[in-house]
């Protein structure tokens, strides 16, 4: 996989992503911010380190958040839904479920109006 495939894995909301993919890409996501929070705990308390760990959180945060949508856009897309209903992703309890769901329901096998293949940009 070249840069361009996980420009479009992560940023873009065309095309249709596996289960597998979805899963290990929304953990991805997940993990670097959980790092960043990480570092940030350790940092002393109004310290420049803590500052800068802090912006670092919230920057990759906001972009790390995005990248979940693109995923789940493109996850319901597999199975043949409209991308917006990716936005219950942003309301709290749902979200877990929706995630479990979108890693457990398995996606069309014959080409959809969202590609014709999955994990590859339509």
């Amino acid at each position: 996989m070249n840069l361009q495939h996980y420009t479009w894995l992560f940023f873009r909301l065309s095309g249709r992503i596996s289960r597998a993919a979805y899963l290990l890409g929304g953990l991805l996501a997940n993990l670097v911010p959980a790092f960043l929070l990480y570092r940030f705990t350790l940092a002393p308390e109004a310290s420049q380190e803590g500052g800068m760990w802090a912006f670092a959180f919230i920057t990759i945060g906001v972009i790390c958040v995005y990248s979940i949508f693109a995923l789940s856009v493109k996850r319901l897309h597999d199975f043949d839904k409209p991308g917006a209903l990716a936005l219950s992703l942003f309301v709290p309890f749902l979200s877990y479920i929706a995630f479990v769901a979108l890693c457990l329901i398995p996606g069309d096998k014959a080409p959809n109006r969202y590609g014709e293949h999955t994990n590859e940009p339509a």
